[in-house]
């Protein structure tokens, strides 16, 4: 009996459990939850303001980028690496226009081009100092499809984000003079060395003609390119010397292979190293989703997201650094 007691009890909280989830459930109507519609119009001007002055860049149809419209004739700044064969941007009204490249930067990973319109006077993003906005503070971004935000909050002071250099997708071992140089433990597939050539158990002997014994050797003469950067590998293959010009690749894109967390954050920027000053935030934001503008609660214009590290990290461009390109690409 004193079991059968405790089972119905059982049963009776997990019923009242449902039926109190259950309700709360029904009083929260749908308008009311994350991104609901009464979300959005929390955010008022800044709603607005986003949607406005947000553009989708396509490429064949697809969204490739978004980009920010930082002048009435109709010109747009955006993530360059990412905009490469850019041919038509969508504004918020549902209109398409064609596209022109103007400029592009290395150094910001910044692109300038022009809405080809007939006469349009376009909205335009209203510019704030990132100073102005202290760490936790809310921000907000066009959503991909130009119909809602999303929000977040910055994690961190303003900082340089440093170079990574190239890599080329190995793993280094036993070195010295015995092996005759640096012995490859391992490569990793797909990555720059083993689409060159090298192998696992390649002894490598010279990098760009400089002989090297040590792993801290490869290790700074590789690392002195950037990724893209063609470098000369000869090895050591049992009794024969082999050449391969190695075209190094991105260190996180090539190493993030390995990395579980990453594989289930959905892609990430191909460039995210090498800025000279980045703002940080947790905006839910698809790698597609960067090169936007990001804007405070009153609508102002920030900075610029410039990089998806992972699924709760974004990069955005401070707005001084953005104004400053954009001074140059417009010749002010």
């Amino acid at each position: 009996m004193r079991i059968l007691a405790i089972m119905a009890f059982l049963c009776w909280t997990s019923s009242q459990a449902q039926d109190t989830e259950n309700n709360n459930t029904l009083l929260l109507a749908e308008k009311f939850r994350l991104n609901g519609v009464s979300t959005q119009k929390a955010f008022g001007k800044a709603h607005e303001q986003a949607l406005s002055t947000t553009v989708r860049l396509m490429r064949n149809d697809k969204l490739i980028a978004m980009g920010g419209i930082v002048d009435s004739r109709g010109y747009v700044l955006t993530k360059a690496s990412d905009c490469v064969g850019a041919r038509e941007a969508e504004t918020s009204d549902g209109k398409k226009y064609r596209l022109k490249i103007k400029k592009r930067e290395e150094k910001t990973d910044l692109a300038l081009y022009q809405l080809l319109s007939e006469g349009r006077v376009f909205p335009v993003v209203q510019w704030s100092d990132e100073n102005s906005t202290r760490t936790g503070s809310w921000v907000l971004s066009s959503y991909s499809m130009l119909k809602e935000i999303r929000a977040g909050v910055t994690s961190g002071a303003p900082r340089e984000i440093g170079r990574e250099g190239g890599v080329m997708g190995v793993m280094l071992g036993a070195e010295g003079d015995g092996v005759g140089g640096v012995r490859i433990s391992d490569v990793v597939p797909q990555a720059a060395a083993y689409k060159a050539g090298i192998r696992k158990g390649d002894v490598i002997t010279k990098v760009d003609g400089r002989r090297v014994k040590k792993r801290d050797q490869v290790v700074k003469f590789v690392g002195s390119n950037d990724p893209g950067d063609v470098v000369r590998i000869e090895v050591k293959r049992k009794s024969d010397l082999k050449t391969y010009n190695v075209t190094l690749g991105h260190r996180s894109v090539t190493f993030d292979l390995f990395n579980r967390n990453l594989q289930m954050s959905g892609p990430v920027s191909k460039r995210k190293d090498n800025f000279p000053m980045i703002l940080q935030h947790d905006l839910p934001l698809p790698k597609n989703s960067m090169g936007g503008p990001l804007f405070n609660l009153r609508g102002e214009c920030i900075g610029f997201n410039i990089a998806r590290v992972d699924r709760v990290t974004i990069y955005a461009l401070p707005s001084s650094h953005v104004r400053k390109t954009l001074s140059k690409f417009l010749g002010k």
